[in-house]
């Protein structure tokens, strides 16, 4: 039987027994490493970030602090630990969300929070932004934009799978038009950046929205799909490639086109406002002051052992370049001015 690409990526990463349905663990025993797993310093600097935009009154003191996409919970626990060690009395009014289909994340999830801060921190999860509706929000997300369903695209043509075999023989008008759009004759064409920008644009008000991913502002002239299994990183169209093996038992990934999501929330009204190396994003958020904290308040091992962490996320040969962090925001302001637009026309 004969199927799109998107719906073959769809089956392998979110079908019943697909690679993200379940608890998979992510680090040194999983099949990649992300910025989360090398250092709580990550989501400790988010934390900084947090409180600064709570100071400075873009957030308000009882805003919805919300992951999508969580995982085991990881990132958004590191976020609160730093949080409540920069500004405690923050725990008390601002409130915690995580956007997770999976009800078995789902649960892990709950496990996790309880284990660590028991009834201090009360999270609220829901399986699609669709359900949340607020007025003030911080969005934060690691690595997503990388796992949307992709349609393949060579030469005008665009991919159907076939018994794990892929065909370029199908005439696709929107995959072609958005393959000229961002200047591409080969690769991945990612579906649902659009419905997912509109609906956070539809969920908050007001809000910062900070992702990290791989890729570039422009699309790359060739494929980047790959399969990661163990640590090892296997070209999709590699020669050698057992895909029947990996499928769904392995991560599958692309490179972000950051263009198009950039144009996929401009369309939803809500401000792109920076994209920059996740180096140099890190830095500019603070989490060299907060190495400086801890330096001076643990002994000197802890110290070095933290410091080689954070180089891992910062320096240009490891995550550092490679990983980029894009920046939108959506402020009463813009609504204001899109309600006066509609008004004069």
């Amino acid at each position: 039987m004969s199927e799109s690409f998107s719906e073959y990526m769809t089956e392998w990463l979110y079908g019943e027994d697909g690679y993200y349905a379940t608890y998979k663990n992510i680090g040194k025993n999983g099949d990649f490493y992300t910025a989360v797993s090398t250092s709580k310093f990550f989501g400790g600097t988010i934390g900084k970030h947090i409180v600064s935009l709570v100071e400075e009154g873009f957030l308000s003191e009882d805003a919805i602090i919300c992951e999508i996409g969580a995982h085991h919970g990881y990132f958004l626990a590191d976020v609160i630990e730093f949080i409540y060690t920069l500004k405690p009395i923050l725990l008390n009014t601002l409130k915690f969300v995580i956007i997770e289909r999976f009800d078995d994340l789902q649960k892990h999830q709950r496990k996790y929070f309880q284990e660590s801060f028991g009834d201090a921190v009360s999270l609220t999860q829901y399986k699609s932004l669709k359900e949340l509706k607020c007025d003030n929000a911080f969005f934060i997300a690691n690595e997503i934009f990388d796992a949307f369903p992709c349609e393949l695209y060579f030469k005008g043509h665009t991919a159907r799978v076939e018994g794990h075999e892929v065909h370029f023989d199908v005439e696709n008008d929107w995959v072609k038009y958005k393959a000229d759009k961002y200047f591409k004759d080969r690769g991945e064409i990612a579906l649902g950046y659009e419905e997912f920008a509109n609906e956070m644009a539809l969920s908050a008000k007001k809000f910062e929205f900070i992702s990290f991913d791989y890729g570039e502002m422009q699309a790359r002239p060739d494929f980047s799909l790959r399969v990661y299994a163990q640590h090892e990183v296997i070209p999709f169209f590699a020669e050698t490639i057992k895909r029947e093996e990996l499928f769904a038992k392995s991560d599958i990934t692309y490179d972000v086109t950051f263009q198009h999501v950039k144009d996929a929330y401009e369309d939803a009204g809500v401000k792109f406002i920076e994209l920059k190396a996740q180096m140099v994003a890190l830095v500019d958020m603070g989490i060299l002051e907060l190495l400086e904290m801890l330096q001076k308040n643990v002994e000197e091992k802890i110290y070095k052992q933290e410091l080689e962490k954070v180089k891992m996320l910062i320096l240009p040969d490891f995550l550092g370049e490679r990983f980029k962090m894009i920046k939108f925001r959506k402020s009463e302001e813009k609504l204001i001015e899109d309600i006066k637009l509609i008004n004069i026309r």
